[in-house]
């Protein structure tokens, strides 16, 4: 159960914004307005720290959750998120069935970056059988770079089971990245009428908060209820 304590709004209120904003295409004072209509005085500065405030928390919730496993077939790609004026890069998996492998927000677009949101995402799935990239260079030089680190590790160990276990099989081909690309399109669509973010800091935690909303949305959280995606979400918050 989520701790609202100290607040001086009702926990289902708090809640209610939260959701709502990183659920559908809404501003903060969109909420402001929309809550007013319900006869709820809420200035959206108040939504903004609630959002900043309980969204690592409703993360931490949702992941001690039992969560589908995802495939060993990746699409890997990244696109951009404005943050006070400048173009940062979400990194963004997903596997063959579109299910959400992991997201990583950085400030530039470069084989250190992709490494490093590889490395994150192998932590916590594992390796891949297969990444699927368009043709950026950085990404290709990331994955090659992550088979090289693999192998030389076999090859130091005497094990040629895991050398030959551990290379990543890279494809290039767009047709097949289509799938990632239309994934982006619903996390933009949320974050488009933000107008952009005044922080990296800000931008990361409401990007998780939208990431999680559209795992919900997607049925990667264990359901045997079978809920709506709102029902769920406050089925796990709210007890």
């Amino acid at each position: 159960m989520i701790d609202c304590k100290g607040h001086r709004y009702e926990k289902e209120i708090i809640l209610l914004c939260v959701r709502w904003y990183l659920a559908y295409p809404l501003s903060y004072r969109n909420l402001e307005e929309m809550m007013a209509e319900r006869g709820v005085a809420v200035d959206h500065t108040n939504v903004y720290r609630w959002v900043q405030k309980f969204t690592p928390l409703l993360e931490a919730r949702f992941r001690r959750g039992k969560k589908q496993p995802v495939g060993l077939s990746w699409r890997m790609d990244e696109t951009y998120i404005k943050i006070k004026g400048q173009w940062k890069y979400l990194y963004r998996a997903v596997d063959k069935t579109g299910q959400t492998v992991d997201f990583l927000l950085t400030a530039h677009r470069d084989k250190k970056a992709a490494l490093r949101f590889l490395k994150k995402v192998i932590r916590q799935h594992g390796r891949p059988t297969k990444v699927t990239i368009d043709q950026s260079g950085a990404n290709t030089a990331a994955l090659i770079a992550l088979n090289a680190n693999a192998n030389a590790n076999a090859n130091a160990n005497a094990n040629a089971n895991a050398n030959a276990d551990s290379n990543i099989e890279i494809r290039q081909r767009k047709y097949l990245n289509n799938l990632i690309e239309q994934d982006h399109r619903a996390i933009k669509r949320i974050v488009r009428p933000m107008l952009g973010f005044q922080t990296f800091a800000s931008a990361r935690i409401t990007l998780q908060g939208i990431e999680l909303m559209h795992r919900i949305n997607k049925g990667q959280i264990h359901n045997p209820q079978a809920l709506s995606a709102a029902d769920q979400f406050y089925s796990r918050v709210l007890t």
